[in-house]
């Protein structure tokens, strides 16, 4: 009587363990590299189909538990740097420049309660320009900020980004970035 309680339990944990193995198998994690910056969580591929989360994709992301629908909003934002010489992307390293970031917001199908562009040195370290709050709600619009003086200490790539905070959200999301190089 009790090898055969011994037998149906050996049985039990090696269905139970092939099992785990084939969903193992099933599964696989895979690197995301999204626009040259690897994605610390990574995508899967289950069946053939490559899976990514979607809270990396540069957009807004809603989620809604009643419905377990998520919804992705990627708004088109095109920016403008210049100065009172005019429009610029290449800079020498010259030290200080004062310039204005001009955003052009288009196609933007869910509410906003603020936006924010900062700037990015090439060493991490990163600065805000200007937060503003949205309380017109439309589908497109320009956002300018205001003069902002910025020292360019070392030559490198820096990255003026432009944030998104949904309605529902409590967060600044990533909409887009524009680069800057600053030449030796």
């Amino acid at each position: 009587m009790k090898w055969r309680r011994v037998a149906l339990l050996v049985v039990a944990f090696s269905l139970m363990g092939g099992s785990l193995l084939f969903a193992d198998a099933a599964t696989q994690k895979v690197k995301l590299v999204l626009n040259g910056h690897e994605v610390e969580d990574g995508g899967y591929m289950v069946d053939g189909k490559t899976y990514v989360p979607v809270r990396h994709l540069e957009g807004l992301v809603e989620y809604n538990d009643s419905t377990k629908t998520v919804s992705y909003y990627k708004p088109n934002v095109h920016m403008f740097l210049f100065t009172e010489e005019g429009v610029f992307g290449d800079v020498k390293k010259t030290g200080k420049l004062k310039f204005n970031v001009f955003s052009q917001i288009d196609n933007l199908r869910t509410d906003i309660s603020a936006v924010r562009v900062s700037i990015t040195a090439p060493d991490g370290t990163t600065k805000e320009i200007q937060t503003d709050e949205i309380k017109d709600q439309r589908d497109n619009f320009w956002f300018r900020t205001k003069d902002f003086t910025y020292d360019f200490k070392t030559a490198g790539r820096y990255k003026v980004g432009f944030y998104m905070k949904a309605s529902s959200g409590s967060d600044y999301v990533l909409i887009t970035e524009k680069g800057i190089n600053v030449l030796k």
